[in-house]
Order: structure tokens, then C-alpha cells, then sequence
């Protein structure tokens, strides 16, 4: 893992607005502090600048690892994962209450592989909810 100078890392915090990138978690109430992740992994040539550095929560940053795609599971198909620095979440995801649906592939497969609905996640969206953290729903 390569060291992120910490005014890159203060940058990235302040772009994303002390949200998950992927999932839109508030780092806010959180125990585990986000990591910064690198969304081309540096194994794949990806570098440590602005434009390929994206805050995620713990489960997001170790679930998506060091991949770039994943199968989608509606059609079985290998897709690239989301990736926050090139495309728009709201075009990709949407709110249904505390559950996330994927609007695109690219949507379905992230959700899947980054594993955004499992039942401690929704828990706990739901706690964020209760206390005016979630994000609130958008419909375009």
C-alpha cells in the first residue's frame, strides 16, 4: 500500500464530504475511520493523485479490493465496477429506503460485489436514518 500524503488525504475527505464514495456512509458516528481508496488499484498501474483516490468505508475499500470488474448477477456478464471518479452515482444507484438498487450493470454489479445490502448494513442505515444521517433519496 502506498502512503497517501496528508493533504491529498485531507483533499479527498473534503471532495467527498465525509461520505463513503461507493455506498454514501457517513464516516460520521462511524468507529472505523474510511480509507482512501485507490479506485485503479496501484497493482494495475493506478496512481496516488486526486483523480484516482476516492474515500471508502472499511467494508467497501476491503470488499472491492484490488478489482476493477465483477459479474453482474442479473446476467452473468464481467462489468466494471463503479467508479467514482468517472461515473455519476445517481445515475448508477438509487435509495429504496435503506436498500440500494442498482439503476445499471454497472449499478447491480457493485451492489453485489461490494455486498451494499447485506442485512448489518441495512441495520445500520437504518440507526443512520433514525438520526438524519442517511442520505436522503433521490429520484434523478
Amino acid at each position: 500500500m502506498r502512503a497517501i500524503p496528508a493533504e491529498l488525504r485531507r483533499i479527498v475527505l473534503r471532495r467527498a464530504v465525509g461520505r463513503c464514495e461507493y455506498c454514501e456512509l457517513a464516516q460520521e458516528g462511524q468507529e472505523a475511520t474510511f480509507h482512501i481508496d485507490h479506485v485503479v488499484p496501484v497493482a494495475a498501474g493506478g496512481q496516488t493523485s486526486l483523480d484516482n483516490l476516492a474515500l471508502a468505508c472499511v467494508s467497501c475499500s476491503l470488499r472491492k479490493a484490488a478489482r476493477q470488474t465483477a459479474r453482474d448477477p442479473q446476467t452473468g456478464k464481467e462489468v466494471v465496477l463503479f467508479n467514482p471518479r468517472r461515473d455519476t452515482w445517481i445515475e448508477h444507484f438509487q435509495w429504496q429506503g435503506v436498500r440500494l438498487v442498482g439503476r445499471t450493470e454497472i449499478g447491480r454489479t457493485t451492489i453485489e460485489a461490494l455486498a451494499m445490502n447485506r442485512t448489518v448494513i441495512l441495520a445500520i442505515r437504518q440507526e443512520e436514518a433514525v438520526l438524519g444521517r442517511h442520505p436522503v433519496e433521490r429520484s434523478d
